[in-house]
């Protein structure tokens, strides 16, 4: 028998270190040859070690949340045959969505408001692709958006092998730890199983077995995007002196001009009211370049940007993180629609690059109909503004009868909440800039114009 030590390649982004995040292996174990070692995530993605040879794990290095040096050794393996081998490894990204053992990520739930600092990649649901208007508690809206489908057990043996499924790494270990057998769950689309397919499949399943027991108290260790964003957000709080300002708009016109664009049977992406607003907000930020900016406090330089690389708040299983919509000025609202729904469907399924992921200059948040009267953002350090669209609610206004006189009328009326670095942005700026916006969004023809 041989030792085969296998060492941390290097995944090609210039890094030192990466951080253990799963290990699909212990010792004792046997792996087969590419069969999955551990997840190892860097700055931007989470990364799977594959075993390039077949035998017995002796010993592997450190434990989840624990720190590797690139070239360090990671696993040692036991393999038929003499003398010592050594290898640097292969990396599989979490883009690979083929059947084959793949690495577990945090569980898919919805969290709470965006609050900045997000980070790296995998599945996502946006708190924002919807229409805020009217859509439920936001899910990306991608044009083909999944319709729940009651999933039906399955009797007797599965028929079929579950390395044939199709399904993501988070998925394949929610299934695991939730001991479903992935061939009785039927998919929605695609023919690859998502958490909502196995959310459907749990609640069916209950409602035959009866309730469930009340569940015990557990210590979930704060570990890979999970720690980079609460490490973001912490540093953001701590470091920048945030004010915030909220603005009421009338958005009744904007909305009318949104229904008629997408009734008009154009072959374009249908518009939810997220690509109007961006719009909105491309032609006011030129007005006001302290806004769309990036502070370097350590170097104390505030960098005023020309182009609008616009973030994104995506609510992801694992957390938060903010895919960029590149020079988002040039952009139309339908163009702004397909590169939305593009970014969505890449973070939902772990797709998203690097640089996908990094160099906004300001970000845009919403929680959509869940998004309350008001909203106090935290900034996505280094930029220096980050604004979010609340829930809009119809009420009652007076406005002009024509003839010189008021009316009651209905109107849809929607928050905006900014929320800014004083360092940077003064008060008067932030709220001339908002007003800018208001006037766009309630005269929204200057939008097309």
């Amino acid at each position: 028998m041989a030792t085969f030590t296998f060492r941390l390649p290097d995944i090609g982004e210039g890094i030192a270190e990466a951080e253990i995040v799963t290990w699909h292996v212990k010792p004792g174990d046997t792996v087969a040859e590419d069969g999955p070692l551990a997840d190892m995530m860097t700055d931007k993605a989470t990364v799977e070690m594959e075993s390039p040879v077949a035998g017995r794990v002796v010993s592997v290095a450190g434990e989840v949340g624990d720190m590797i040096a690139i070239g360090s050794v990671l696993v040692e393996i036991e393999i038929e045959g003499e003398g010592e081998g050594a290898s640097t490894g292969s990396a599989r990204t979490d883009e690979n969505t083929e059947a084959t053992p793949v690495r577990p990520e945090p569980v898919e739930g919805p969290s709470a408001a965006y609050a900045g600092g997000g980070a790296s990649t995998s599945s996502a649901r946006t708190d924002f692709g919807g229409d805020p208007a009217s859509s439920g508690p936001a899910r990306t809206n991608t044009g083909n958006e999944t319709t729940p489908v009651r999933p039906e057990p399955v009797e007797g043996p599965s028929t079929t092998p579950a390395a044939k499924v199709l399904a993501s790494p988070a998925v394949r270990q929610r299934a695991k730890d939730l001991g479903i057998d992935l061939a009785q769950v039927r998919p929605s689309q695609d023919g690859r199983v998502r958490h909502g397919d196995l959310d459907q499949f749990l609640a069916y399943n209950r409602a035959y077995a009866g309730a469930a027991a009340p569940r015990g108290d557990e210590q979930v260790r704060v570990v890979g995007l999970r720690r980079r964003i609460a490490e973001n957000m912490a540093a953001s709080k701590r470091a920048i002196p945030h004010f915030s300002y909220v603005e009421e708009c009338d958005v009744t016109a904007l909305e009318e001009l949104r229904t008629q664009l997408n009734a008009a049977g154009l072959d374009r992406p249908r518009l939810t009211m997220l690509p109007l607003l961006i719009v909105a907000l491309c032609r006011t930020l030129p007005q006001f370049p302290m806004i769309n900016a990036r502070y370097d406090d350590e170097a104390g330089v505030v960098t005023r940007h020309g182009a609008v690389h616009l973030g994104m708040a995506t609510q992801t299983p694992a957390g938060l993180m903010v895919p960029v919509i590149r020079n988002a000025q040039d952009r139309n609202p339908w163009q702004l629609a397909q590169e939305i729904a593009r970014l969505a469907e890449a973070a939902r399924n772990g797709t998203a690059r690097s640089d996908e992921l990094s160099g906004s200059t300001f970000t845009i948040t919403s929680l959509g109909p869940l998004g309350g009267v008001a909203t106090t953002p935290v900034i996505n350090r280094p930029e220096v503004a980050i604004i979010g669209p609340n829930r809009i609610v119809e009420r009652p206004m007076f406005v002009s009868d024509g003839m010189g006189g008021e009316r009651i009328a209905k109107r849809k009326l929607m928050n905006l909440s900014i929320s800014c670095d004083h360092r940077v942005v003064d008060g008067w700026d932030a709220a001339s800039f908002v007003q800018a916006v208001k006037k766009l969004i309630e005269t929204p023809a200057l939008l097309l114009a």
